[in-house]
């Protein structure tokens, strides 16, 4: 048994997770006021998860028998207090359990009842609605006061929570929220200078704040008129000119052509049913020129493609397709095409609605850019405080690998400026110099200037010749749609006057929204520029270390935010010194995996143990710790998990929090994650053994790992946990059991190591899930290949959507030759090393079943079913199907069958003849003939020769059926299988 230094704490033993969740995927589409609106960072966490795990994490259990019996007294008083004052705002999950209360306050004398109360408060204060509150935000208040002093902390003190991974400061500003001090850190100055402006002047200037960013903002505004007004003049008819649609231009390679090629993904300009808009080209052959007009009510038949396919254009006039080498030898000599890009189409409105309409490019339009490109060459030359108007910070050339999320510098975009079209970077130069030249009141002077400031680099986001236009929801796309700055052919200039989406008038009352919805926060914060491996906090000063670090590989956050560096510098180099001393950031002591600087596992894994050391320094030894992770690689979950425990932490709880949207890119056709998990972990000298020994023993722990991951899987089902995310949720559990002692061994003496402890952890939740997957079934009546495709199909689940984000990554991958790497013949893919662990959990070996999935390089691809039937059915006889240099295609089925008719049998009169006998085999052979329309043969497959007969046949079309992907041709065939079972009586 293992004796805590303080009693268990909330988060250690239960979450109301499945609500918690839904309150955090929601919080995605909330925009005013939210923090995500102050400024783009990556991989932020949503504010309903932070809020709910830092007061879990710093309330106690009260049902705890260590647990102080003043927080007890407190608790029971606070709750009682809700239950009789403020039911009515409770949720309807939470409701019934207060008016009960209400009825009876002696229910809340069980310490059992009083954790499920405060459960309930914490799951309904997660609701952004609530977030400010005053009902929830005092009753919150208070019990934090409470758990901290009933703790030991010294009375009119505030708990302290510690961030040093800080980012885009969620967690320490819901540690604000709920009455706790906060010391936020980050070696990024971008993110401290979020932090600054979330954690020190919200809560000191509050409404004086949004006041004056709005004042200064709207003076910024006008002045920036009298310079911008020439360079985007209004239509004749008072229309006013919201978007530009620009392409950039190559010259055709093609034997005595010579064209000018616009290169362009799509030629759709809007896309809204009869209203649609598109471009028509004109081909002007004796002029060897491509124009255009504009199609309105377009049709999908009416329009054309674009010129561009996968960063090879086709010549509209020639048919010549110029290779991706030579495009970017072009790019290289244009500097990426920004400035020589040709203007193709103009998105106009009138003030007051009247939506959007479309025109070509006339000659006001080519005026304004010609004085623009003036100005532009102007500023090039041009210097303010040392630093050139227009950032010429060059990007770096580094090589080129499998996360490099900047690909732009292949094109020849050498330097930051060249990221912007002239007109673009001349509004960038005028924001920027107002900015540094407003005149607000002393004492807020600096607070305001970078407030502004950020909005100015919000409009950077959206006025970068990487932004493109939205042809469904008629709007502007922003720069960092996800984490990277790929290339982009066709991109959308926004007017930064209009007013609409993506000018400055909105970027600046986002800011001045954010500070006005934090007027409410108290407490002290504080943020600063740090490395989390050299914390300035003293020893044994924090009640609670709670941070998201950097996830391996994911994001590489220095290179990309060099982009709003480069301007904020430019911007708040004298107001905030100490952040700005760089020229650029180089992201050396950054702790991710970076291939191109050498920074490989075992650096991330050093790093990630000198903070991690840090943070347990600077915990009291009565506090806890929580590290947030989430990463799709088993590599990665290691590299983290080993720091951890290297670093002296045990890990005693982990709740998965579903904090993802489906539709990202990352998600789609992969196993990423939906859920980031938890780790609630404390040092491993603040925990005694009663037993004594800091030495585990192997037999003990692989006896007692089963038995854990038993308990959790239906847990995580019922709160809809599911796939990948429920497998990287059990580490946690597992990691509880391994974690508490120094070290473990077996009987010979030998060290276990966490590698070899994880290959048990799998194979563990390998075996679980399935019997879950089966439920009812035996699932060893099964052969390995039927085991490991619901297994596979299993994890995979939690990737089964797509949606704007899918659609942004579609158009991407059509934008760079490197972009996509995604099997072309379809399938579901998993990292390689995941599927080789749970093959082996399984007890099966991926290089036995070559007919069922493919290996290439890091990934292993389940192949679709279409593609196993020339295996299943065709003389090949079990060849590796994915071996061919050219595949099949995947919906050819008819000729597959009709070689497999040739071959061996005929449909009409013959049994199909089986080439393998498992279960699954024949569950593919039945779906293939379906696909195929082969009623009859199917008929004789499932009766004749015996297939539906088997039990285990449609035990496991069952089960297949509920794992396939509802929008997947396997789904549709399967399910077609099933019916026929009732109509054959079988």
């Amino acid at each position: 048994m293992t004796i805590y230094a303080s009693p268990k704490r909330l988060i250690e033993v239960d979450l109301p997770i499945k609500r918690v969740s839904e309150h955090a995927r929601r919080e995605k589409s909330i925009r005013h006021g939210h923090i995500s609106t102050l400024h783009v960072w990556w991989a932020r966490r949503p504010l309903a998860a932070c809020r709910t795990v830092i007061c879990a994490a710093l309330w106690p259990d009260p049902a705890d028998e260590h647990c102080p019996a003043s927080f007890v007294e407190t608790a029971r008083s606070e709750m009682t207090a809700w239950a009789r004052d403020h039911a009515s705002l409770a949720s309807p999950e939470s409701f019934k359990r207060f008016v009960a209360i209400q009825k009876n306050p002696h229910r809340l004398s069980d310490p059992n009842e009083l954790r499920v109360a405060l459960l309930d408060f914490i799951a309904d204060f997660a609701n952004w609605d609530n977030s400010n509150v005053r009902e929830y935000l005092e009753t919150s208040r208070a019990l934090t006061q409470a758990a901290h002093e009933a703790l030991g902390g010294t009375p009119g003190t505030r708990p302290l929570v510690v961030d040093p991974f800080a980012g885009g400061g969620a967690i320490p500003l819901e540690a604000l929220r709920v009455g706790a001090d906060a010391f936020a850190s980050d070696l990024n100055p971008v993110a401290v200078l979020l932090n600054k402006v979330v954690l020190e002047y919200i809560p000191k200037y509050g409404q004086r704040l949004a006041d004056e960013v709005r004042k200064w903002g709207d003076w910024i505004k006008k002045e920036a008129e009298k310079e911008l007004d020439p360079l985007y003049p209004k239509d004749c008819d008072g229309a006013v000119p919201i978007a530009y649609l620009w392409a950039r231009l190559i010259r055709c390679e093609g034997p005595a052509c010579g064209a000018e090629v616009p290169l362009m993904r799509s030629l759709w300009l809007a896309k809204k049913g009869e209203e649609s808009v598109a471009l028509q080209i004109v081909r002007d052959h004796q002029r060897k020129r491509v124009d255009f007009k504009i199609l309105r009510g377009a049709k999908p038949g009416d329009v054309g493609d674009g010129t561009m396919r996968k960063a090879a254009p086709t010549c509209p006039l020639c048919g010549y397709t110029t290779p991706n080498e030579s495009i970017r030898k072009q790019m290289v000599e244009q500097h990426g095409g920004s400035s020589s890009a040709r203007l193709v189409a103009v998105v106009t409105t009138r003030l007051g609605g009247g939506g959007r309409t479309y025109r070509l490019p006339v000659p006001q339009d080519a005026e304004a850019i010609r004085e623009a490109s003036a100005r532009y060459a102007g500023l090039l030359a041009s210097q303010r405080d040392g630093l050139s108007a227009i950032p010429n910070e060059a990007i770096p050339h580094e090589r080129v690998w499998k996360n490099n999320p900047i690909r732009v510098h292949l094109y020849g975009m050498a330097r930051w400026g060249d990221l912007f079209a002239p007109r673009q970077a001349v509004v960038l130069e005028c924001l920027t110099r107002l900015v540094c030249n407003l005149r607000a009141d002393s004492d807020v002077s600096a607070a305001v200037r970078t407030c502004l400031a950020l909005a100015v680099s919000r409009q950077a986001d959206y006025g970068s010749a990487l932004c493109s236009w939205h042809v469904g929801g008629e709007k502007m796309r922003n720069t960092f749609g996800r984490q990277a700055l790929p290339m982009v052919w066709d991109f959308a200039e926004v007017n930064p006057l209009s007013g609409m989406t993506g000018g400055f008038s909105g970027a600046m009352e986002w800011v001045a929204d954010v500070c006005e919805r934090g007027t409410e926060l108290v407490g002290s914060g504080h943020a600063t520029l740090s490395d989390a491996a050299d914390h300035p906090l003293p020893t044994d000063c924090a009640s609670a270390f709670i941070t998201d670090p950097p996830y391996y590989d994911a994001v590489p956050y220095a290179k990309l935010s060099n982009f709003f560096y480069a301007w904020l510098r430019r911007m708040l180099g004298h107001t905030q010194p100490e952040l700005f001393t760089e020229t650029l950031l180089d992201g050396e002591r950054e702790c991710v995996v970076d291939e191109a600087r050498g920074q490989d596992k075992s650096y991330f894994e050093r790093k990630m143990v000198a903070a991690l050391n840090e943070g347990r320094r600077v915990l009291d030894l009565k506090g806890i710790g929580m590290i947030v992770f989430a990463h799709k690689s088993t590599a990665g979950w290691e590299a983290q998990l080993s720091a951890m425990l290297e670093a002296g932490w045990t890990i005693t709880a982990s709740w998965p929090i579903d904090t993802e949207m489906g539709s990202r890119l990352r998600a789609v056709g992969s196993a990423a994650l939906a859920s980031s998990i938890h780790l609630v972990c404390r040092s491993r000298e603040s925990l005694q053994d009663s037993s004594g020994p800091s030495v585990g023993d192997w037999r003990d722990i692989l006896s007692e790992l089963p038995r854990r991951i038993h308990d959790w899987i239906p847990r995580l089902a019922h709160e809809g946990i599911v796939g990948a995310d429920a497998i990287f949720a059990c580490l946690g559990p597992a990691l509880e059991i391994f974690s508490r002692f120094a070290r473990v061994e077996k009987a010979s003496g030998e060290q276990v190591s966490l590698r070899e402890y994880l290959e048990h952890v799998w194979a563990a939740i390998a075996r679980e899930a399935l019997a879950t997957i089966f439920a009812g079934a035996d699932a060893t009546g099964f052969e390995e290949d039927a085991r490991l495709t619901a297994m596979w199909l299993w994890t995979l689940r939690t990737a089964d959507a797509n949606g704007a984000e899918g659609e942004r990554a579609a158009e991407e991958a059509d934008d760079e030759d490197t972009a996509s790497k995604k099997a072309s013949g379809g399938g579901f893919v998993l990292e390689y090393d995941a599927a080789r662990k749970i093959a082996q959990g399984l007890g099966a070996h991926l290089e036995d079943l070559a007919t069922l999935v493919e290996v290439a390089g890091q990934s292993a691809r389940l192949l679709p079913v279409a593609e196993r039937a020339r295996a299943l059915f065709g003389k090949d006889e079990g060849r590796v199907v994915a071996s061919r240099k050219k595949r099949e295609p995947q919906m050819d089925l008819f000729k597959v069958l009709q070689d497999a008719e040739d071959s061996q049998a005929s449909f009409g009169d013959a049994k199909v003849k089986s080439v393998r006998n498992t279960v699954l085999d024949r569950v593919h052979q039945s779906m293939i003939l379906f696909a195929a329309g082969r009623g009859e043969a199917l008929t004789r497959f499932l009766v004749e020769d015996g297939a539906g007969r088997d039990e285990r046949f449609w035990q496991l079309a069952q089960a297949l059926s509920a794992l396939y992907p509802s929008i997947s041709d396997e789904k549709r065939w399967v399910d077609g299988v099933m019916a026929r079972k009732k109509a054959l009586a079988l």
